[in-house]
């Protein structure tokens, strides 16, 4: 929605002529723009004062890279960034047509029919967004647009990089907008960063808002309102049928019994007629062509993986159909294609690079989404997880050991006794890993017997802020998690990937020390790679 340019406004950011203001939020102001081609687009601002924090600059390179992996179909396409302009800016896809916020204030709740459609537009979104490593933490009807070719999912990108920036965000202040805070984003002591499942639970908020036109947890102030997400239940009254239950269960209070948000897709495809008559038809239950059931997860820990590979399901499988869609309304196939055109990026990542090197729509060869998994909010995996016959896709679901191989040296990490992370022979006990799942990030856990103390790979700062590896306790914190991006293949042909700690960077190798540490790269590649080398069955 245009609200003219103000005076002050920038004439250009970078190449880009700026044409109007189009809204200001948290984080900055956003500007519609023509590029260099002519093509119009958005252009989001950052706001001026954090133009001088490296930190922050570091972070939001970071994360744009990450939205750069999510497949466009569902989202803002990420065009470009330049997070050293002053002030920095963050260039998407100009999507015309008006928000969710603006179609429920101006048109009342959603009919039976489009809201059903707007749901499975969203739960496909997060599904998208979730499988490159990236959690949206504002998802809000504001950032839903309603565009004549579906439904597109904004804003995420940089919302992560802003809120861990701590000296810009005051201890009673949150990215994200109030209504759709999941309990555990008020959390703040535990030092736990919230996961996937707080975009499940500002689904099923967003989803009562169309279906009611009110916030299920409204308050007479933010207070009140806080409070009710806390300790009350959600008022559904006027969301009824089987979209209600999926409703009920994104909003539990515990982030574990929340469903992943490729389980909400599943129950809106295999729900019977949603709310009230003339929904859409009833649907079997569907898993999308070329799109492997271990690719479709039906749980928690049922995760895409870079090419194809997922994580074993560890609660078994209900069994799946084919969709049969002919007697779905139009807004719901009209939905549903891009899932299928784009499956194999959706659920299993982007594709390898065939044998001339290119890859599907022009992706990158080098470059991937992030390897996720996921288990309960308590990190620990759920019982009597089913082995994969791939020993990658086992080992990615915490099922096999391994060595962490150190691809440009031909090296392997290891944990010793004394408990600092150091680069060796991968002959002892003391370099055998497993890693643990946690929401779309992971813990590398040693297996050696003789560190029942400390036995997970964190980072340590020191007192000049050099951060090195060292054993810490295995609980899940901004030290432990590592999220892991596939990065190609090393020269014996096995996947390799990068690992980057969300907080203080990747983990390279120094040539000059000889030694393993974490610093972000800013600009620089990334050129330190891991492969993991099977070492049999936990």
């Amino acid at each position: 929605m245009s609200v003219g340019l103000r005076p002050g406004d920038p004439a250009r950011l970078g190449g880009y002529e700026v044409l109007d203001r189009l809204g200001d939020g948290g984080m900055g102001s956003v500007f519609l723009a023509r590029s260099p081609q002519g093509r119009l687009v958005a252009v989001k601002v950052v706001r001026a004062e954090l133009s001088h924090d490296e930190e922050f600059r570091g972070r939001f390179r970071s994360e744009v890279n990450r939205a750069r992996q999510v497949p466009p179909f569902c989202t803002a396409e990420v065009l470009d960034a330049d997070p050293d302009h002053e002030p920095p800016y963050l260039v998407v896809e100009y999507v015309e047509g008006p928000s969710l916020a603006e179609v429920v204030r101006t048109q009342g709740p959603l009919g039976a029919a489009r809201l059903h459609s707007i749901a499975v537009g969203v739960a496909t979104a997060l599904t998208a967004i979730h499988g490159a490593g990236v959690i949206h933490r504002d998802l809000k009807p504001a950032n839903v647009l309603v565009a004549p070719g579906g439904i597109k999912v904004i804003d995420f990108g940089i919302a992560r990089a802003f809120e861990a920036t701590s000296q810009h965000t005051r201890t009673n202040q949150m990215v994200g907008t109030l209504s759709y805070m999941a309990p555990e984003r008020f959390d703040t002591a535990s030092g736990r960063p919230a996961g996937p499942a707080a975009d499940i639970f500002a689904w099923g908020a967003l989803v009562a808002y169309a279906a009611t036109g009110r916030s299920p947890f409204g308050g007479d102030s933010p207070t009140a309102t806080a409070m009710r997400i806390l300790t009350q239940p959600p008022d559904l009254t006027g969301l009824g049928g089987p979209l209600r239950e999926l409703v009920s269960r994104a909003l539990e209070k515990d982030p574990a019994a929340r469903p992943t948000a490729r389980e909400l897709l599943d129950g809106l495809l295999t729900a019977a007629t949603p709310v009230g008559a003339g929904g859409p038809a009833q649907l079997s239950g569907a898993t999308p062509p070329n799109v492997s059931p271990a690719a479709s997860g039906d749980d928690q820990s049922a995760r895409s993986t870079p090419s194809g590979l997922a994580t074993a399901g560890r609660a078994g499988s209900r069994g799946r159909r084919w969709l049969t869609a002919l007697g779905a309304t139009a807004a719901l196939i009209a939905v549903l294609v891009p899932a299928f055109l784009f499956g194999p990026q959706l659920l299993g990542g982007r594709s390898e690079p065939d044998q001339a090197g290119s890859t599907p729509s022009g992706s990158p060869a080098t470059s991937g989404p992030a390897v996720t998994a996921s288990t309960p909010a308590s990190g620990k995996p759920s019982a009597s997880p089913a082995v994969s016959a791939d020993p990658t896709q086992a080992m990615l679901a915490g099922q096999r050991r391994f060595l962490l191989h150190l691809v440009e040296i031909d090296r392997d990490l290891s944990l010793p006794s004394h408990g600092e992370v150091e680069v060796g022979d991968g002959t002892g006990k003391d370099a055998l890993f497993v890693l643990e799942p946690v929401g779309v990030d992971f813990m590398i856990k040693s297996v050696n017997p003789e560190i029942a103390h400390r036995p997970c790979v964190g980072v340590k700062v020191d007192s000049e802020g050099y951060k090195s590896l060292v054993g810490a306790d295995c609980r899940p914190t901004k030290a432990t998690l590592f999220t892991i991006f596939r990065e190609g293949k090393d020269d014996k042909g096995r996947a390799s990937y990068s690992i980057i700690s969300e907080e203080y960077g990747p983990v390279q190798w120094s040539p000059t020390k000889r030694e393993i540490f974490v610093e972000f790269l800013g600009d620089a590649p990334l050129d330190t790679r891991f492969s993991l080398v099977d070492r049999g069955a936990v």
